[in-house]
């Protein structure tokens, strides 16, 4: 149990509940790693769209329509969440839906372009919603001086969840192939065994994790929409109080951008630009998992010593060099390089960022702040992919000069990085608050 030290945790807190939190992790890293990364991103393009000049660009709007849903309405759901105690109703009611539409996206076969679509925009915004409301939890559980391991710890069990998932339905794939059976066959199989495996490890979380935030009357006696609105409205207003907030929200939109290139794209770039047969392109993201796995527990752990900012700051000079590699490959050998460096710094700048929110959120509203966390994360979401499937149209499939562009995203949030300052956010986060009437 030394991963798990007590003296990281707030008091009556315990470390089978941190294990309870973590596994939400573990169960939904699945959908990202097997139907946004690894599969159906490349079946999408490939099969569904069957190639077509559009297809990458359809795949990154269906992507940022979800986004712009949850963008829109997380912030609020956030602050209801806050005011009626209700992350862990919310978290369950949000899975349910999330492993409903996951499943559902086995009914997607070729030609079928708005069903897949609908089906992607559904079970991301549910999916995004849940990633939002646990994430929210975190304060409660981890002492301001351990939040960066208590984050790390989430994210790197998370990514062997989506090891877990992709490990399976890669062994089915090989096993399909072998008996000679099509992707449009297979592939429906794989997003069945991602949706299982979220619903029946998401069970641990429910069981162990518990909500200790407490209803504020106010609301119940007004009406929780209600409610809601008005207390994101008052911390809206009081932004300047919370400047540090701002600043590391502004950096999320252009960092996050960048990731969510490399989280919704990779397969689609190793496959159509690289040459990676689907098997091939899945024992890459397999092993890019190891290496996100490995850098959230190391960073998870180095943040704490060395700083959150400086933790942070270091993996964008990483994704920087990722994204350089990445356009200048022409072989498999040297995008091997690539993916390496953006494992490594998948798992350590989200851990990092989701850390710092945690530190600049006050307690009394977790929920909030990192809904309003979400809507930085999902335009970025927005942003990245959208702007990298522009650039591959406009350019007439020139995916190398996407990725060039993309870590452009990198280098604007590193410089307004500089302008947050760690200590006078967490000043802010630790003041009295005050309770809009």
């Amino acid at each position: 149990m030394a991963l798990f030290p007590q003296d990281a945790l707030n008091p009556g807190v315990r470390r089978r509940e941190v294990f309870g939190w973590a596994m939400y992790d573990f169960a939904n890293s699945g959908y990202t790693t097997v139907v946004i990364t690894a599969v159906f991103a490349a079946y999408f393009v490939g099969g569904i769209a069957g190639k077509a000049a559009w297809a990458t660009f359809a795949w990154t709007a269906a992507l940022s329509a979800s986004y712009a849903i949850v963008m829109v309405t997380m912030p609020s759901i956030g602050a209801y969440a806050d005011l009626r105690a209700a992350k862990k109703r919310l978290l369950a009611l949000t899975t349910l839906a999330c492993v409903a539409s996951t499943a559902a996206l086995a009914l997607a076969g070729p030609g079928s372009v708005a069903l897949a679509v609908l089906l992607i925009i559904l079970s991301n915004t549910f999916y995004s919603y849940g990633e939002s409301l646990t994430a929210a939890f975190l304060p409660e559980l981890a002492r301001p001086h351990a939040m960066g391991k208590v984050s790390g710890w989430g994210w790197g069990f998370g990514y062997f969840g989506g090891m877990l998932a992709l490990g399976i339905c890669l062994a089915y794939v090989l096993w399909a192939q072998a008996q000679g059976i099509p992707a449009h066959r297979f592939v429906p199989v794989t997003v069945l065994i991602t949706a299982a495996i979220y619903g029946l490890a998401s069970i641990v979380t429910f069981r162990l994790l518990r909500e200790r935030a407490q209803p504020n009357p106010e609301a119940t006696r007004q009406g929780g929409v209600a409610a809601s609105l008005r207390q994101l409205h008052a911390t809206w207003k009081q932004a300047r109080r919370y400047r540090d907030f701002v600043w590391l929200m502004a950096c999320a939109v252009f960092y996050q951008g960048g990731v969510a290139v490399a989280v919704s794209l990779a397969a689609i770039y190793a496959e159509h630009v690289i040459g990676f047969q689907q098997q091939e392109t899945m024992v890459l993201i397999f092993v890019l998992n190891v290496a996100a796995a490995g850098g959230a527990f190391a960073w998870g752990y180095l943040q704490d010593r060395i700083g959150h900012k400086l933790a942070l700051g270091s993996t964008l000079v990483g994704w920087i060099a990722t994204c350089l590699i990445a356009a200048a490959s022409t072989t498999k050998g040297q995008f091997w390089w690539a993916a390496a460096i953006a494992g490594l710094c998948m798992g350590s700048s989200q851990s990092a960022g989701r850390a710092l929110a945690g530190l600049f959120a006050p307690q009394r509203q977790s929920a909030e702040f990192f809904g309003l966390w979400t809507f930085a994360i999902r335009l970025a979401s927005i942003i990245g992919p959208l702007m990298y499937g522009v650039i591959t149209w406009a350019s007439g499939g020139n995916q190398r000069a996407a990725i060039l562009a993309t870590s452009v995203l990198f280098v604007v949030g590193l410089v307004l990085l500089m302008k947050v300052d760690v200590a006078r956010g967490r000043d802010a986060a630790s003041a009295p608050q005050e309770v809009p009437a």
